[in-house]
C-alpha cells in the first residue's frame, strides 16, 4: 500500500477564501482541494480529502482511516485546542500523521497556542498559508518512503 493518504479538515475550513483573508488567504476550499489532488498525483499518492464542522464526524473519519490509509494530514482547526476525542482517535492511528495549520497558532491568541495533538503527531507545519498543504503532502510522501 504505502500511497493512500487522507487530508482531514476541521471546522470552518470549508469557508476558505471567504473568512478572515488576512489569516487564511483568498484561495477557496475547492481550489485548495484541486491543488492538493494535483500534487498528490504528481507524487504517486492516492488522496482523499474530507472536511467537517462536527467533532464526532471527524472522530469517525479518523477511526475509519486506520484500515484505509497509510497517513493522515490533519488541520483540526479550532478542535486542535479543545478536542480530547480527536486526540485519542489520532493516537490510535499508529501511522504517520502531520498536523497542519494555515496560520501560525503560536503567534495568535493565547488559547490557540496549546495544541492537544502536537505531542502525538509525527510532525507539524504551521503558519505557511495554504502552501502548507503542499508541503505536508510532499513530507508525507517522504515519510511513507522512509526518506525522512
Amino acid at each position: 500500500m504505502n500511497n493512500k493518504i487522507i487530508i482531514i479538515n476541521g471546522p470552518n475550513l470549508n469557508l476558505l477564501g471567504e473568512r478572515e483573508q488576512s489569516q487564511y488567504g483568498t484561495i477557496s476550499f475547492n481550489e485548495l482541494k484541486e491543488n492538493c489532488i494535483k500534487k498528490s498525483k504528481e507524487l504517486g499518492l492516492e488522496l482523499e480529502l474530507s472536511q467537517s464542522n462536527v467533532e464526532g464526524e471527524l472522530v469517525n473519519i479518523i477511526q475509519n482511516s486506520r484500515k484505509k490509509f497509510d497517513g493522515i494530514i490533519i488541520n483540526a482547526a479550532a478542535f486542535t485546542h479543545t478536542s480530547v476525542a480527536i486526540r485519542d482517535a489520532l493516537d490510535i492511528f499508529k501511522k504517520p500523521i502531520i498536523e497542519l495549520h494555515i496560520s501560525n497558532i503560536y503567534k495568535r491568541e493565547e488559547f490557540r497556542k496549546k495544541s492537544l495533538i502536537s505531542d502525538i503527531v509525527t510532525g507539524g507545519i504551521f503558519g505557511l498559508g495554504v502552501d502548507g498543504y503542499i508541503l505536508a503532502i510532499i513530507s508525507m510522501q517522504k515519510l511513507l518512503k522512509n526518506e525522512n
